[in-house]
């Protein structure tokens, strides 16, 4: 009994291990301990790697048509090379394409790229190293007939290019020819200090018959993981379906291509979003419209997800208009939830979003306080550790007992080892002398570590912390310390944790007690300075607290 804490957190390291090593397998290409086939990766060149997608990958309006059904004919103007616009606004540069008028590329201007601080962040790209952009278009519900989409060459309407001081908005108009007797006009409006671009769409059936057209909402992305990415933690990349009933639905790139991807198919409400670290894209449209969702692996190494609206029959000579809204940004939680319900669910904490949502809640208040996200993550571990004090408390004094009576332990293990049975007996013994619990030490542990752990993904998932400074050395909480300061008083803190602690009988699990904090700190060289800072703060404290309670209870002898 008296090794079971030390089995528990013997499981955890090895857990740990086995995650961190999956993890290097996918970001090196090499298959998953649990299954599926990784990603391809990009050439080191800047090249697509054989077989990567590359623009002409991007499929005809079949992309997201009904699995099975006949790919609709390309009509007029398709496969003409399009022009590339650019246009800027204070938060964004984006550039379109005049072929379909889809939105190519956006580069977001207030983030920094982790990998080279002199560029800015690159979400839409259409490159060799990179398949990432937004497409609409319309599909008919009858079989056989054409209607523009996003292969449709358009003509870009004159217009401003810059958002220029003074205005607030800043509009960019396409408009289609016939195809299929219909007229198709995209406006994009941009908004000062906005990530959520206002995509109005509108038909004009310019025939003499009905037209029955289907509006598609479509973001197309490689299956690669992001450049920069950590080697020893992961985070999703992938398409995502929310509706209402079934909430947030993630979708792996490897079960889209398997055929088997699960989510919800049709509602009256929901959207699709396309989501990495920190960054995400989203098409949004207003509750109370049916949709239908469509994933679709749409060439080697590219996959879409897709919302697909009805719009109705449109009459001869009648106009019709549709708004949505397209979100291209960070992961700012308050702000996605108050664009749509769900949306803050882009910023994913897995299974511990019950406790990481109301921690990340009081680490943002803790900021508009302090005005520094290093020392509101030093003053969130000082709170929780208050919060906990009692339960550490009775930890740490049965852990004070513990080493207290260790001597008379591995005495009586030298005399009675030939003698198990009684060996056994002869402790239960002391432990009832002594009023000593074995397990005293291992259960408040066991209660405060999911609010830890939720921590750890609160602080890992924030875009917050992204080119955040703290003090001095420190300017990215997102990235590595660059001298390793922080990791080497990390693994010095544990080191004094471990002294600090019963020493086992055993000599092999003495020696073992030893090398399993410095192997475990290993990692946090690699881990963001965010994340060490807070493991530091809470060692430390930790240490305080133990220091204490052992030197009150006669421990330190």
């Amino acid at each position: 009994m008296t090794d079971i804490r030390r089995t528990l957190l013997w499981v955890v390291f090895t857990m740990s291990l086995v995650l961190l090593w999956d993890a290097w397998n996918q970001h090196t290409g090499a298959p998953s301990l649990f299954g599926g086939t990784p990603s391809r990766p990009v050439a080191a060149d800047g090249a697509p790697a054989a077989g990567a997608p590359s623009t002409a990958a991007v499929p005809a309006p079949a992309a997201v048509a009904t699995p099975g059904a006949t790919p609709t004919p390309a009509p007029a103007g398709v496969g003409a090379a399009g022009e590339r616009v650019d246009i800027t606004t204070d938060r964004l540069r984006a550039t379109f394409d005049t072929k379909g008028g889809d939105l190519v590329r956006v580069e977001l201007l207030q983030h920094r790229d982790q990998l080279d601080p002199s560029r800015n962040v690159v979400l839409f790209d259409q490159s060799a190293e990179r398949v990432y952009l937004a497409q609409t278009g319309l599909i008919s519900a009858r079989a056989g007939a054409a209607l523009p989409n996003h292969l449709t060459a358009m003509t870009l309407v004159d217009g401003e290019r810059t958002l220029a001081e003074g205005r607030d908005t800043l509009q960019v108009r396409f408009e289609s020819p016939e195809v299929g007797g219909v007229k198709l006009v995209k406006t994009y409006t941009f908004r000062r200090g906005d990530y959520t671009v206002t995509v109005d769409h509108e038909l004009r059936n310019v025939s003499d018959a009905a037209v029955d057209a289907q509006l598609y909402l479509q973001l197309v992305r490689d299956g690669n993981a992001p450049a920069g990415e950590s080697s020893f933690y992961f985070t999703f990349t992938g398409p995502a379906v929310y509706t209402d009933a079934n909430k947030f639905q993630k979708i792996d790139f490897k079960d889209i291509a398997k055929g088997g991807a699960k989510h919800d198919r049709t509602a009256s409400d929901g959207w699709v979003a396309m989501v990495q670290h920190y960054f995400a894209s989203a098409w949004i449209v207003p509750p109370g419209q049916a949709r239908e969702f469509r994933t679709a692996k749409i060439g080697d190494n590219l996959y879409s997800v897709a919302m697909v609206l009805p719009l109705g029959e449109l009459a001869a000579g009648e106009t019709r208009a549709h708004q949505s809204t397209l979100f291209v940004g960070p992961q700012e939680e308050r702000k996605l939830a108050a664009l749509a319900p769900g949306l803050d669910l882009v910023k994913d904490y897995g299974w511990f979003t019950i406790l990481a949502k109301p921690l990340f809640w009081l680490l943002y208040e803790l900021h508009a306080l302090i005005g520094n996200w290093g020392w509101s993550i030093v003053a969130l571990v000082v709170l929780l550790k208050i919060a906990f004090y009692w339960l550490n408390a009775s930890a740490y004094r049965s852990m004070a007992k513990m080493k207290a009576i260790s001597p008379r332990m591995m005495e009586m293990r030298e005399r009675l080892k030939d003698k198990p049975q009684l060996m056994q007996q002869e402790m239960m013994k002391l432990y009832r002398e002594e009023k000593v619990n074995p397990l005293g030490g291992c259960l408040p542990i066991l209660v405060q570590m999911p609010f830890f752990i939720a921590l750890y993904w609160v602080l890992l998932s924030s875009v917050e912390m992204r080119n955040a400074p703290w003090i001095g050395w420190i300017t990215d909480l997102s990235a590595k310390d660059p001298y390793f300061i922080l990791p080497l008083l990390m693994t010095a803190s544990t080191l004094l944790q471990t002294w600090l602690n019963p020493t086992p009988p055993d000599p092999v699990q003495a020696r073992l007690m030893w090398i399993m904090p410095i192997v475990f700190s290993i990692f946090f060289f690699f881990f963001p300075a965010g994340l060490v800072l807070y493991w530091l703060t809470n060692n430390i404290l930790s240490i305080a607290q133990q220091w204490y309670i052992n030197k009150k209870l006669g421990a330190m002898k």
